[in-house]
């Protein structure tokens, strides 16, 4: 069984000896001898840790430096602004109010999302 995922460990989780993030995020998904999980990393510094150790069944593939085309959830961007772009907002809570409904509406439409991030050369699956 092979599971691709992307998440966005934060600078804590990649920090040495036990990574604590890695191996709660590992039991989360069933990473193990049976099912292997590949995390896409991109080049940010937050991503680079000296001692990492990684869980069983989890694989970590960093994308090139400076490819943020290459990185899907970057494409993301964009279906997120159109929500905001030329708006006027009141306070900063109507600003996240309206990325909210906006980050809602489109967990609802994967056809959407899919759209913008599945990239031909990516594994398919059935």
């Amino acid at each position: 069984d092979l599971c691709f995922v992307m998440m966005t460990p934060s600078s804590q989780e990649m920090e040495p000896p036990t990574n604590p993030g890695w191996f709660t995020f590992a039991r989360e998904v069933g990473a193990g001898p049976t099912k292997r999980v590949l995390v896409v990393l991109d080049g940010a510094g937050w991503h680079v840790a000296g001692a990492l150790e990684i869980p069983d069944g989890l694989t970590l593939e960093f994308l090139p430096r400076y490819s943020p085309e290459l990185q899907p959830a970057e494409h993301l961007w964009p279906l997120a602004n159109e929500i905001i772009a030329n708006t006027y907002f009141e306070d900063l809570d109507a600003l996240n109010q309206a990325l909210a409904d906006r980050c809602c509406g489109l967990a609802d439409d994967p056809d959407r999302i899919r759209a913008a991030t599945w990239f031909h050369w990516w594994p398919q699956f059935a």
